[in-house]
């Protein structure tokens, strides 16, 4: 006679390990930053990578000085994320990776990966489902395409491509 909690299993309330979208998210911006609470909320989506090549960025700007850390700290429930910082704007992977990390805490198992490179997160990352990508307007295509051919799902910030035949080989593809 076994045990097994809910959440290995699913049911009313509960989604199985099975059936979420494992995501990885490319840019960790302030825009990325923005969408990542409402991401880490719904139940069927799992973040288990996060890429930037800038390791713990600094120099963002934003409408509110505060508004990011303060919309993450209410989505965390720890109004102390990111103290000592007051006056910066977060972004860069580790930044992505503590988000996540706190987000699903020790439930996690295998605590989110971080990139530096897209290309390593998508031949390291074999179980992904989907990226989405939050980089400057000119990588979305060439990410986008070289996931595609991956097999992975892509979501991708506006604009699909800054030029019409970049446009038309994603939607090709």
């Amino acid at each position: 006679f076994t045990i097994v909690p809910r959440h290995v299993l699913g049911g009313q309330g509960s989604v199985a390990p099975s059936d979420k979208i494992t995501l990885g998210c490319i840019g960790i911006g302030t825009q990325a930053l923005r969408e990542m609470p409402a991401l880490l909320s719904i139940p069927e989506i799992r973040i288990v990578a996060v890429c930037d090549p800038s390791k713990n960025a600094v120099g963002y700007r934003d409408w509110s000085l505060n508004g990011i850390r303060d919309s993450i700290r209410t989505a965390l429930g720890k109004p102390g994320w990111w103290a000592g910082n007051e006056g910066t704007i977060p972004g860069g992977r580790d930044v992505g990776k503590d988000i996540v990390d706190s987000h699903f805490g020790s439930t996690a198992g295998k605590g989110c990966s971080s990139y530096a490179d897209w290309r390593e997160l998508l031949d390291k990352e074999k179980d992904l489902d989907a990226v989405k990508i939050m980089t400057p307007d000119h990588l979305h295509a060439s990410i986008g395409i070289a996931a595609m051919k991956k097999g992975k799902h892509v979501m991708v910030h506006k604009p699909v491509a800054n030029r019409l035949k970049e446009a038309q080989l994603v939607i090709a593809t």
